[in-house]
């Protein structure tokens, strides 16, 4: 059966711990501020991937996803995002073209892809890959691989990537990142994982390089205004009609329930009434509609009259120190707001949803320069032109 709201109101018995190694390895305001100054490495190894074979490779990915496929060059990546029937999103993540018929797929759609491949007709083929990924972001991060490579990575546009050596080690340079900056994910088979971690590492030593902990690692995530799944939106695929392959992915990732949580204001009757579209989550950029897809004729239609889009919202600062003195004085204490993120990696709080006009427990963020509390919200009314 679906998912139960109320369930998902009761604080899970273990918490998420961080993927990212330790929580903070300076502390979380310096980390935060690496890529502004200087760059971090992170480590987004934990990611799944999976290898994609076939003359059909590309055909399913059209089929699911709402990215267009017209132009694809071998070398380049893109966003992708997929959908159920209702245009609600599933999971998105990063695919990457390979060769002619064969792609690399990052993230939980990993999962969506082989389920379909599996009760479709393609002919194509899906395997897992461990891959040792590091992420390079900030103003530094140029120099930082190119004395780590020893050659200039000038060529590589954003969303391309191209073969490099690092260490003695054939590796992958993807450039993409959310800091604003520059940024590159660096990738090479998992066994190669501390020895090149290590190499780029020592080459960033003298640029400021920090290493990006658990605490600091979705604040960039926050100030692009990109969404991260369960910290501001839950997969639209707990319903009765999903059911089949809910149950398949709670079985291949086990930590999911015990993550998945949501919080504020808003008291929705069913679990679908927590789902969100590309649109409203601000993803309309890769809803193209020059191909069939999972979720095309209600993206249609909400793309003509959207109602709600996503939107950084500032709090007030006064309010903010409101939140924490109310800690040392008598009487009840509002609701705590942590930091950096309330519900960062190693403690989820659960996904904000408030209604109109009612802050309910929406918390955020903190972005430490210029020291605002940020928060998204998918929630903001599209406001039609009258003019």
């Amino acid at each position: 059966m679906a998912v139960n709201v109320k369930d998902l109101r009761k604080t899970p018995e273990g918490y998420f711990t961080s993927r990212w190694g330790l929580p903070e390895y300076t502390d979380w305001m310096d980390e935060i501020m690496s890529w502004k100054e200087n760059c971090y490495i992170g480590d987004w190894s934990f990611v799944w991937n999976r290898r994609i074979k076939g003359p059909d490779a590309i055909k399913l990915f059209s089929d699911i996803s709402t990215a267009s496929f017209e132009t694809f060059d071998i070398g380049q990546a893109k966003h992708v995002v997929n959908c159920n029937e209702d245009g609600k999103v599933l999971h998105n993540g990063i695919l990457s073209r390979l060769s002619e018929d064969e792609l690399m797929l990052q993230g939980r759609n990993g999962f969506w892809a082989d389920y379909k491949l599996r009760h479709g007709n393609y002919k194509a083929t899906l395997q897992a890959d461990d891959l040792a990924k590091f992420q390079v972001s900030g103003p530094n991060s140029l120099h930082v691989i190119e004395k780590a490579c020893g050659e200039s990575i000038r060529d590589i546009q954003f969303m391309h990537f191209r073969k490099l050596r690092i260490a003695g080690l054939d590796v992958i340079a993807l450039r993409q990142g959310m800091a604003g900056e520059v940024g590159y994910e660096i990738q090479a088979p998992i066994q190669h994982h501390r020895e090149l971690y290590d190499a780029i590492l020592k080459a960033g030593k003298e640029f400021g390089i920090r290493r990006l902990g658990g605490r600091a690692v979705f604040i960039n995530h926050l100030e692009a205004c990109f969404p991260t799944v369960i910290i501001d939106y839950i997969p639209a695929f707990m319903s009765d009609n999903m059911l089949d392959y809910f149950n398949e992915f709670k079985a291949a990732m086990r930590s999911f329930e015990t993550v998945n949580q949501i919080a504020g204001s808003f008291e929705g009757k069913e679990i679908n009434d927590y789902y969100k579209s590309p649109i409203e989550l601000g993803w309309s950029n890769v809803v193209k509609f020059d191909h069939e897809f999972i979720g095309r004729m209600a993206l249609e239609e909400e793309t003509a009259h959207p109602k709600r889009t996503m939107r950084t919202l500032v709090w007030n600062a006064e309010d903010v120190i409101e939140v924490y003195a109310s800690l040392y004085r008598k009487g009840q204490p509002y609701h705590f707001m942590d930091m950096p993120l309330h519900g960062h990696a190693a403690r989820p709080a659960g996904v904000p949803m408030g209604r109109q006009g009612d802050e309910g427990r929406k918390t955020g963020g903190c972005d430490h320069i210029p020291r605002l509390q940020l928060l998204l919200s998918a929630d903001a009314l599209v406001v039609p032109d009258r003019h």
